[in-house]
């Protein structure tokens, strides 16, 4: 019995140096070449696959996010996961998977999946704010995109965080006229109502306070002023050609202690918009509101819409007009005029002209 177990322990050398030379070839080849389950492991293609968002924590294991994709029905095995993560590694000893919300899909492969994961290619989305919104039509717009709820923004927009943003005027209930309108890029990790909100805000310090800091000796306009008067400039202007004539007219009636009368104001107090169709009555005009410009003199107490980098500098060099008044052709443009009676005959004129086009 002994003899016989020496020889087969002696037998047996070979075949065991061999079997692990084997086994140690076959773990090289598993990390010096892409895995060959790549295919198998990925989940086939149906008509049914639809993209999904896929968040990965920040510090979430390699082996998790793999048992993660299992579970959310991305691919058919963690343990495949787990050799083209080995794979990776090998070939970027120095890279990673990183956190992040990814859109993914079963119809990828395994390796396409690990790849975009590997590179970072998160979900990114873009927006554009156009000038003249207000902060509840930025909300619906949100929400309607799919982003987050209305109320979210509003409650984000209503918070005046001073000691992140020093510059902003003292005692503002809300950012209105300070959420900068312009197109956004956000990636997945950012898609708060919080976040637009700051990327906003630091939009609005890069490029529209140093304009205010530059020429801010050209005017007797604090900062709340400045972006009140230029919000009502940017809703009653629609050609660029009468931007600082508007902002002209507005300057001089508030030197000379007029009210303003801007029925984009009156319109934001009480939250309606006017039409050629429907325009504002002499009800609404004479309805009572803070922001109501036909009732109280001098500005409304905060600014009623962001407004774009053409208004600001209008109210910052408004043109020396003689006009007082101007009233809406309901085509863009309006007429100008430097007394009371100018202007109502050319209300007149307006109203009989929009009789007889429905007519």
């Amino acid at each position: 019995m002994q003899k016989v177990f020496k020889r087969s322990l002696i037998l047996g050398l070979p075949l065991a140096l061999g079997l692990g030379i084997l086994a140690g070839r076959n773990w090289w080849n598993s990390i010096s070449s892409p895995p060959q389950l790549m295919e198998a492991s990925a989940v086939p293609e149906t008509p049914e696959a639809k993209v999904v968002k896929f968040q990965i924590p920040q510090g979430t294991a390699t082996q998790q996010i793999g048992r993660d994709l299992e579970a959310a029905g991305l691919i058919r095995s963690a343990r495949a996961w787990d050799l083209w993560a080995r794979w990776l590694k090998w070939q970027d000893p120095q890279g990673g998977f990183k956190a992040g919300t990814y859109a993914l899909s079963s119809t990828q492969s395994l390796e396409a999946i690990a790849r975009q994961i590997w590179q970072g290619k998160v979900i990114e989305l873009s927006f554009t704010i156009p000038e003249g919104w207000s902060i509840q039509q930025m909300a619906t717009y949100f929400e309607a995109q799919g982003f987050f709820p209305a109320t979210e923004f509003i409650a984000a927009a209503s918070t005046v965080d001073r000691s992140k943003y020093p510059w902003l005027p003292a005692d503002l209930p809300h950012l209105e006229g300070f959420l900068y309108p312009d197109t956004y890029k956000l990636n997945g990790d950012q898609i708060t109502a919080q976040a637009v909100v700051n990327q906003m805000l630091r939009r609005f310090e890069q490029l529209a306070l140093p304009l205010y800091e530059q020429q801010r000796n050209q005017t007797q306009l604090d900062l709340r002023e400045w972006v009140t008067l230029a919000s009502i400039v940017e809703k009653e202007a629609v050609v660029a050609n009468e931007r600082q004539t508007i902002a002209g007219v507005f300057v001089r009636r508030l030197e000379e202690g007029l009210p303003l009368g801007a029925d984009p104001t009156v319109e934001y107090g009480l939250g309606i918009r006017q039409t050629a169709d429907q325009p504002l009555t002499l009800a609404q005009v004479n309805t009572p509101s803070p922001y109501n410009t036909y009732i109280n003199p001098g500005l409304p107490p905060t600014p009623i819409a962001s407004p774009g980098l053409a208004s600001l500098q209008a109210t910052l060099d408004p043109e020396d007009t003689p006009y007082l008044y101007f009233v809406a052709r309901y085509d863009g443009t309006h007429v100008f005029s430097r007394t009371l009676s100018e202007h109502e005959a050319a209300q007149a004129t307006i109203r009989r002209q929009q009789q007889l086009k429905r007519q």
